[in-house]
């Protein structure tokens, strides 16, 4: 099949800085192009202008960046509109056997909805209403847009159990199937020989929470038996100065590394021989990270908002509990072989060949029905 993917934003983008990068090829939907190619599809992968990286690299499919425009009223880190990608669709959609967009709340899934809605399915990730002027535009949307201009598409395929609760309440054709992000486990190697340390990987931000991380290890480190344990804190961000102060004023220093921005490779390496990886997020529904780090044969302990976290606790991949601490650190640590089996066995189940095939299996399906 030829399949057009429209996901302008690549990455997140905190307070509507989009950051610079040197490649795309670790974010989410160029590994899950990856997965379709693998399967012997052709794909074109159309993102914002803004979200090019800064070198030129070369790709495996068709990747073309368009110009946003109105960008004060549309920022293409939230909302992006492009004029050059609605002519794009409209010259070329007839090229393309299925159309895979991202969000129901999207200007870019509306034009393919409008355009060619026989061919497009939405993959949705948001599992309830944009917070943004008292939720009222994603409302709006949902209630106007999605019920009326979007419901001739084949269908809207959630990524989480909360996605799919969310979204059916206003587009019939929501599929029951949940198609969760793929990973290219063939970039991390699994193991079960670990090192006495734990990991979190993320912007070093206030969203991230990566304090509170801090403070609970601080517990674990008072107990009996685990004063040996590191802990590895992997990224970057504005709050880097205050939490290695943190720390310092905590006397951790021996006990906390800071290993900075790391290319994947070398960030794997830690992951996959830590007892777990860690997450005590804000607000993030995905983390590309959780996938990868269970791929890697690492346990996940985490609170209940990732949309991840219902798998999690349903294969015991690890712990979920809001404002966890010591309690469940001991218990990650000790059952750590559980956990890790459990990893090893669901592995093959978060591959992108298998959530591609999931994507095709659900258009043909439901293209059946019309």
């Amino acid at each position: 099949m030829n399949i057009l993917i429209l996901n302008p934003i690549l990455y997140t983008a905190e307070r509507n800085i989009i950051p610079n990068v040197d490649s795309i090829k670790d974010t989410m939907i160029y590994n899950m192009c990856i997965g379709f190619v693998a399967l012997g599809h052709n794909i074109t992968l159309c993102a914002a202008e803004e979200f090019r990286p800064q070198k030129r690299e070369d790709y495996d499919f068709d990747v073309h960046f368009f110009r946003s425009d109105w960008t004060h009223f549309f920022p293409p880190s939230l909302l992006p509109f492009s004029k050059d990608l609605l002519h794009y669709i409209k010259k070329f959609h007839k090229d393309f056997d299925c159309i895979l967009t991202s969000e129901v709340f999207a200007i870019h899934s509306l034009m393919a909805s409008i355009i060619c809605p026989q061919k497009t399915i939405v993959w949705q990730e948001l599992t309830s209403h944009q917070k943004k002027m008292f939720q009222v535009p994603s409302k709006l949307w949902y209630n106007i847009i999605g019920r009326w201009f979007m419901k001739k598409i084949i269908a809207v395929v959630p990524r989480s159990i909360y996605a799919y609760n969310f979204v059916r309440n206003y587009i019939p054709q929501t599929s029951k199937t949940i198609v969760d992000h793929g990973i290219n486990i063939n970039k991390f190697i699994y193991t079960e020989k670990k090192k006495r340390q734990l990991i979190s990987s993320s912007q070093l931000i206030h969203r991230k929470n990566i304090d509170g991380i801090i403070l609970k290890f601080a517990n674990l480190h008072l107990e009996k038996g685990y004063e040996d344990i590191k802990l590895l804190i992997a990224g970057r961000g504005n709050e880097e100065t205050y939490l290695k102060q943190m720390v310092k004023d905590l006397g951790l220093t021996d006990f906390v590394d800071f290993l900075g921005f790391l290319p994947q490779e070398k960030l794997s390496e830690y992951v996959r021989t830590s007892l777990a990886f860690l997450v005590n997020t804000r607000q993030d529904l995905n983390m590309v990270s959780i996938p990868e780090s269970i791929c890697s044969g690492t346990p996940i302990l985490t609170n209940s908002i990732p949309a991840s976290a219902e798998y999690i606790k349903r294969k015991q991949l690890g712990i979920v509990k809001d404002d966890w601490g010591v309690n469940e650190l001991k218990k990650i640590i000790n059952e750590n072989f559980i956990y890790v089996r459990n990893c090893k066995a669901y592995r093959s189940q978060l591959t992108n060949i298998e959530f591609a095939k999931q994507l095709i299996s659900i258009f043909n399906q439901y293209s059946k029905k019309d």
